[in-house]
């Protein structure tokens, strides 16, 4: 097997028309850059097919070589999934690292994992998308072990690499249950306190932790760069109307998100998935918006979140002219979009209205009479219903006019109540 040249800052970025559009190209700088690397020269091309040996051409390939040289660059990015035959062949003959999209992504999220479980997951994902390059790249491990004691047909090395590998993926597998495990809990605590859970869900860099933090006062990370936040965020948020809510605040989609990601993060993208509303936050002043959004939706589908009802924020509207916030409805007058700036606050205040109407429960108005002995009936009235009127006769009952929630009647089943018109 070759050596494989140590990575560097310095890359040449290779992207071919094949079925993407020139759109790509942008976010691979964006990608690039994220990664640490300082893009010095962009290779563009179209073909029909990929080249089975090399992806590129014979031409292209020359041209790759030559401006390699001029620019002195030590890895080579390709906008493209690469086969392990075409990532080996090409690192062979340009004597460079070279690392595809799917790799790419990868890297980004290894530098972004902070948390424990964050770092299992990029593992298993990494660990998946190094199992296919043990196949066929690395040819070098088909020799059997040699030495003493360890002569004859035995294990080769390729098959104990393997087993190492499916050993390791195990072991994370099964200590991510348990965070699985973890999580589900405290989903199901949340739903039987009947406490509703928000999932911000976007395009990677659309403004979603600055929305989140706007809207729960948070400190989260956040910088203009993509996969920002790769660590699920949980707070609790309070509405206009005294309600909790808990948001999450979850890693950014991508077009064509490597499998292995969805599948290492299953968990985190949970949140999502069993979330009672999700908040697909857009960044209204990007160009290829409308493309996001439904790059958004097809992974929203992909991990069975496509049923949940979903409200769009157009976030970053200060960088448009002459956008104001509002609220868009359909023709039955229910939210359909919300127009804000998480950067300078326009427009929380109408978010937070949509919340409140969304997750708004029937007020019953009741007048109810409680003994003298009743006080702890009294004080969890106090805590979770609006007094309108108290008064208390000579025998110490009192008579309160109250506002209660619906699902809230049955602190009344030992006090005598009364409707109210």
């Amino acid at each position: 097997m070759f050596d494989r040249p140590d990575s560097g800052d310095r890359a040449v970025l290779v992207h071919l028309t094949l079925h993407s559009g020139q759109e790509d190209l942008l976010e691979l700088k964006e990608l690039a850059k994220s990664a640490g690397t300082d893009p010095v020269y962009v290779v563009t091309g179209s073909r029909k097919s990929p080249d089975p040996k090399y992806f590129v051409g014979k031409g292209k390939l020359d041209e790759l070589k030559n401006i390699i040289e001029t620019y002195s660059a030590d890895i080579v990015l390709f906008n493209h999934p690469l086969s392990p035959s075409q990532e080996r062949n090409l690192e062979e003959t340009l004597g460079v690292r070279v690392v595809d999209r799917n790799g790419l992504i990868l890297d980004i999220f290894a530098q972004r994992a902070q948390t424990f479980e964050g770092k299992l997951q990029v593992e298993l994902a990494q660990l998946r998308h190094l199992s296919t390059r043990l196949v066929r790249g690395w040819t070098h491990l088909e020799r059997q072990k040699g030495g003493i004691g360890l002569r004859g047909p035995g294990e080769t090395q390729l098959e104990t690499d393997r087993r190492l590998l499916d050993l390791r993926i195990k072991q994370i597998q099964q200590r991510l249950g348990k965070v699985d495990k973890q999580r589900h809990q405290g989903r199901s605590k949340r739903k039987k306190a009947e406490i509703p859970s928000v999932s911000l869900v976007g395009y990677t860099n659309a403004g979603k932790s600055t929305l989140f933090n706007k809207l729960t006062g948070a400190a989260t990370y956040t910088a203009d760069q993509l996969f920002a936040t790769l660590d699920p965020t949980l707070r609790s948020c309070r509405l206009p109307d005294n309600r909790e809510v808990v948001l999450a605040d979850t890693v950014g989609f991508i077009r064509h998100l490597p499998h292995e990601l969805v599948a290492a993060f299953k968990s985190t993208l949970q949140e999502a998935s069993e979330a009672d509303l999700l908040l697909h936050v857009i960044d209204a002043n990007a160009e290829d918006r409308d493309e996001t959004i439904v790059q958004v939706n097809q992974v929203l589908t992909d991990i069975k979140a496509d049923k949940i009802r979903q409200i769009e924020v157009f976030n970053k509207i200060d960088l448009l002219d002459k956008i104001s916030p509002r609220v868009d409805r359909d023709e039955a007058g229910n939210p359909l979009r919300v127009w804000v700036s998480a950067e300078t606050g326009a427009g929380i205040d109408l978010l937070y209205q949509v919340l409140a109407e969304i997750f708004s429960i029937p007020k019953i108005k009741r007048k109810c009479y409680l003994q003298p002995d009743q006080g702890d009936i009294r004080a969890k009235l106090f805590s979770c219903a609006k007094i309108i009127d108290e008064q208390i006769d000579a025998a110490g009952v009192s008579e309160l006019v109250i506002e209660i929630d619906a699902r809230q009647l049955n602190l009344l089943n030992s006090v005598k109540i009364e409707e109210m018109l």
